[in-house]
Parts: C-alpha cells; structure tokens; sequence
C-alpha cells in the first residue's frame, strides 16, 4: 500500500508526518514535517492555523490525556508505517499554556500514579503466569506426549506479552484449540525440522513449508499419541534438499 493513501477517519483534527517531500499548496514551504490535508492537498500547519500549538510525543498517557482536556485546540499526529500498511499516532498538538498545566498535574500526582502503575503491572504479570500455566495444561491435553518442559517453553513463547503471538490473539485468550495448535505447530517448525535453516539459505518460506511438512507431522502424531513408539529425530526432521548443506556451507563463507 502506498503511504499516499488517506488515514482512517479520526474524532477531531488530523495532523500527518509524511513519508515523501511535500510542500504546502498554499505557501510552497516546504519539505514539510507535517502537514494537513485539505481537499485531498497538503498544507503547512501555519496556513491550516495550528502552527501555534507544540508537538507532544506519545509515551505519556496522563500528560496526553490532560494536555488535550486543558487544550481548546488540539490535532492527533500520525505517520504511516509501510511495513504494516497503515497509519500510527505519534504524539499530538496542544497549546502550549495547556501542555504547562497538564505538566502540573501530572506532577501533583506523580507517586499515586506510581504506585497504581506497580500494582497494575503486578496484576498483570500475575495473570499472565496464570495464563501461560492455563495455555500449557491445554497443549498437555491436546498433545499427551509433548513434554511437560517443552509445553510450558511453547505456552510461555505464544503468550508473551506485546509479541503479537498467537497466544495474545482473541482466539489465543480464548485457548481455542486452533490457537493452541498453531502455537504448537509453529514451535515444531523452528525447534524441529532444518526450516529455520532453509530460510537462512534463501529458500521461500512456503516452499520451505512445504519440504518440512512431513517432519511437523510426525513430532505432532507421536506427541498425540505416545503410545505409537518413538520415531528418531533424524527421522522425524530429515533434511529435505541434498544440497542444503553445501548451500549453508557457502552461506556462513
């Protein structure tokens, strides 16, 4: 997607880092540093009246939050992000007056805010090693024979907090057991077969998939039902391309 494309529909104004060089329709300043769009064309904030105003980065959701209260007038900044298609808030305008006052607020209450932090981190790491706990116990009774060591190293990998992980997706809270599956798939793709090492010798990734198929299904059979036997690693991984290692060879020269 190209970073020309307009951002979603915001409550209140909209204030855009760009991407490209861009200068204002108005005026001709430019490049910008950011910019709103009028009718589809850029302008500076100076013609669009919000030059008056400072750039507050985010990271402070107190001061943020007060700084837009104590501010008549105030703009959502954002920039788009290529790698993920879309747009990210990156701070926001505020009057300066404002933002002073926010600054003592914030300052008033520092410590009780502190200690509401503490607690809310501790409350969630609590949950989080309740969680992990839960999502194992699922692996356990979906894969009898995965070892206790190896669920509890998969569970605490998929429900990492603010990975993105399947374990932090709705279906992961859930422990749907498709979720559970897909974590226990994905750790017997890395940890088992030689698919980390394809990738790293340049073979596309659902080919790679695919050469690794046979090795995921087997670890998946023997830890569904342990009483099958045990198939050898070696067996259970092969490497799928007799040339993998002369290519890995030539990839660590």
């Amino acid at each position: 997607m190209a970073p020309s494309a307009t951002p979603q529909e915001r409550k209140g104004l909209l204030v855009i880092q760009p991407l490209k060089r861009r200068y204002c329709v108005a005026c001709r300043r430019g490049p910008l540093s950011m910019l709103v769009l009028e009718d589809a064309a850029p302008r500076c904030l100076g013609c669009a009246d919000l030059d008056h105003l400072v750039f507050l980065p985010r990271g402070d959701t107190a001061l943020t939050r007060r700084s837009r209260e104590e501010s008549t007038l105030s703009a959502v900044v954002v920039r788009f992000n290529r790698r993920k298609a879309r747009y990210e808030r990156q701070g926001v305008l505020v009057d300066e007056a404002a933002l002073a006052r926010a600054e003592v607020r914030c300052l008033a209450d520092a410590e009780a805010r502190r200690r509401r932090r503490v607690r809310d981190a501790r409350r969630r790491a609590d949950w989080d090693v309740r969680f992990a706990a839960a999502f194992a116990a699922e692996i356990r009774r979906l894969f009898p024979g995965c070892p206790a060591e190896r669920a509890r190293e998969i569970a605490a990998h998929a429900s990492m907090r603010g990975s993105g992980r399947v374990g932090r997706s709705a279906a992961g809270r859930a422990l749907s057991e498709g979720a559970v599956i897909s974590a226990v798939v994905a750790s017997v793709r890395h940890v088992d077969t030689v698919y980390d090492r394809l990738l790293m010798t340049g073979v596309p990734r659902r080919e790679a998939r695919r050469r690794i198929a046979a090795g995921v299904d087997a670890v998946l059979r023997q830890w569904r039902d342990p009483t099958a036997g045990t198939t050898p690693v070696a067996e259970r991984a092969p490497d799928p391309d007799p040339g993998l290692r002369v290519a890995e060879a030539a990839v660590d020269r």
